[in-house]
């Protein structure tokens, strides 16, 4: 079963404390923001002008303001990834797939791409909702990220106009997806093994049955410029931080194995391509059985 939540340290005053750190945590976030969202729609006049320079302003603002968010988190509270797997290049142009356990897995994989150089060139996939809210949402608008419905129909057209755009442009990027589609926990691992089962498929203990159309469509897309895919596991050995404990300064580490596949190793039909991402998620599930077990990935496995 999957990782259970982290608990909150004891103590009326540390748990105090906390909150006071992380209520004033929320109010810089929001104080740096929105000035952030200001100078994005002034510069939509450059983009009248200039669509490269506009998009190159954007990128900029997103690798000073989320690079700031994860330095403050690695100075202040010591927060930090454990790195395991393929060795990476710098400055990739990459589909990063990842599992996916609280909103605190952004945070830690935004550590893998600062140290990458790519910060500012992660292009999430993301509920359409959350293009109307004020600060990340509109921000992540600018920067060419991917809002989806779940209906492939609706998404499609908007899905395939992004990736023109990053064509265009010749934009590096790092595209982000979760293809699980949805936070994991226990009822909805128990769902998903009581389906597999009734359909006479392999059960998973840790992880969820992908979702493969915006991946194969990604891949389909974009494959002429990615270098490579990254298999992301994502590991928490005290318990699954919620995104709120780690604005508080608690679920400080992160274990994370990547493994690198060039993209000119990936199947190019589609029914393949499916096949690919599901066996991937058969090796993370045994992978995150065995961290579980040890507290750690095993190199390259």
């Amino acid at each position: 079963m999957p990782c259970p939540p982290l608990l909150d340290p004891e103590g009326t005053w540390t748990r105090t404390l906390a909150r006071l750190r992380g209520a004033t945590v929320l109010f810089l976030l929001f104080a740096t923001i929105i000035p952030l969202n200001a100078l994005q729609i002034a510069c939509l006049v450059v983009r009248l002008f200039s669509p490269a320079a506009f998009k190159s302003i954007n990128r900029w603002g997103a690798n000073a303001w989320w690079g700031g968010c994860t330095r403050a988190a690695a100075w202040g509270y010591g927060t930090r990834i454990e790195l395991s797997g393929d060795p990476l290049p710098l400055r990739e142009n990459v589909m990063l797939l990842a599992n996916h356990q609280q909103m605190a897995d952004i945070t830690f994989l935004m550590f893998l791409g600062l140290r990458q150089q790519r910060l500012g060139d992660m292009k999430w996939f993301v509920k359409d909702v959350l293009k109307w809210v004020p600060g990340v949402g509109w921000g992540m608008r600018y920067l060419d990220c991917f809002f989806v419905k779940r209906n492939w129909t609706e998404d499609k057209a908007s899905i395939a106009a992004t990736f023109a755009a990053i064509l265009r442009y010749a934009r590096p990027v790092w595209v982000v997806l979760f293809p699980e589609g949805t936070r994991v926990n226990p009822s909805k691992i128990a769902r998903g093994q009581h389906r597999a089962l009734a359909k006479g498929r392999f059960q998973l203990d840790h992880v969820l049955t992908p979702h493969t159309k915006g991946f194969t469509a990604s891949i389909g897309g974009l494959r002429q410029h990615l270098n490579a895919v990254y298999d992301v596991t994502i590991g928490y050995q005290d318990g699954v931080p919620s995104l709120w404990q780690y604005i508080q300064g608690f679920g400080r580490l992160a274990h994370v194995h990547v493994r690198r596949h060039p993209i000119e190793t990936l199947p190019l039909d589609e029914t393949e391509l499916t096949a690919w991402l599901q066996q991937r998620w058969h090796e993370k599930d045994a992978r995150l059985a065995r961290f579980y077990q040890r507290g750690a990935f095993d190199g390259v496995d």
